[in-house]
């Protein structure tokens, strides 16, 4: 008779941010269980973080170093900019990361991130939403066995026009920085290598991505955040040497990916080893965006 196991209790996450996005997805997705728990929860709006916190009986941090001390694992849902500072300090205190992207407002920010994370040898992982969708497993999987010519994508909602995600830091920097990361990560991931970037347009309206991969394919992305439809239009169409292949999540249901998300966070934590989309992924779309984000001074690289 084989003996018993004892499941492991479930990870104590700490939560950064009280805003929108914390609402609707880290804080009911972490404090839902069963592998994680809501620990406690700190923002700059003290109101904000106890009003969330008493929604999953987590604990109210009146501080980041009094947060850390009540967590195991700390996520993030903060503007770029916070995240790039914070993100610093809970690596040197040894918690595990659970990191929004981009990492940081620019490419300089995001290597001192990853640079903490190598040097304190934390766990991390990167909320890219798409990646933890089944659907979305399984392009990728399929992608693989393809050669691909070349690629036509688009990631288009109406958000930074009005509600609760026309945020200062998006409105600021635009479609690039906020929907880049996903549709570079796919097609980085489903065509190959992305080897150089170039963009034409605003972010702040709509951008033109031209990506030339690592074997020759082309692709082109269309991003925007500030065009009216009825819902978000994520599409990745492949096109080669056999019939294309398209990825579309107009029918995707994406409460799919939060509990796996979850999950794979915890046994990351657990096994002591980093999620193979962690630090230094966010840190590899970084460089690639900052490639395409020379049109303006105030997102260059390095300022």
């Amino acid at each position: 008779m084989s003996p018993r196991t004892t499941p492991a209790a479930p990870l104590r996450v700490g939560l950064v941010g009280a805003g929108p996005w914390a609402r609707a997805m880290h804080a009911r997705v972490l404090g839902s269980g069963p592998e994680t728990v809501l620990s406690a929860v700190w923002a700059r709006r003290t109101e904000a973080a106890a009003h969330l916190a008493a929604a999953y009986h987590a604990r109210v941090a009146s501080s980041f170093e009094e947060l850390l001390d009540l967590s195991e694992a700390v996520a993030f849902a903060v503007p770029p900019a916070v995240q790039a500072e914070l993100a610093i300090r809970a690596a040197a205190a040894g918690k595990p990361l659970l990191l929004e992207k981009p990492l940081g407002p620019d490419l300089a920010s995001a290597r001192r991130i990853a640079e903490a994370v190598a040097e304190h040898g934390v766990v991390t992982q990167l909320v890219l939403t798409k990646r933890y969708h089944p659907a979305t497993r399984e392009f990728l999987r399929q992608a693989e066995h393809r050669t691909v010519l070349g690629a036509r994508a688009c990631y288009l909602h109406g958000a930074f026009v009005e509600g609760d995600f026309a945020t200062p830091w998006r409105l600021e920097h635009g479609a690039l920085l906020d929907l880049g990361p996903h549709l570079i990560d796919l097609l980085d991931m489903a065509v190959g290598p992305i080897d150089s970037l170039h963009s034409t347009g605003d972010p702040r309206r709509w951008v033109e991505l031209t990506c030339e991969h690592t074997n020759g394919a082309v692709s082109q992305a269309s991003l925007s955040g500030s065009v009216r439809l009825d819902s978000a239009r994520t599409r990745i169409e492949l096109f080669g040497t056999q019939q294309e292949l398209v990825y579309d999540t107009a029918d995707l249901d994406h409460e799919e990916c939060w509990p796996i998300l979850r999950r794979e966070f915890a046994e990351a934590v657990r096994s002591g080893r980093s999620h193979e989309i962690d630090a230094q992924r966010g840190l590899r779309l970084q460089e690639l965006m900052s490639q395409a984000a020379t049109w303006d001074p105030a997102i260059r690289p390095g300022r």
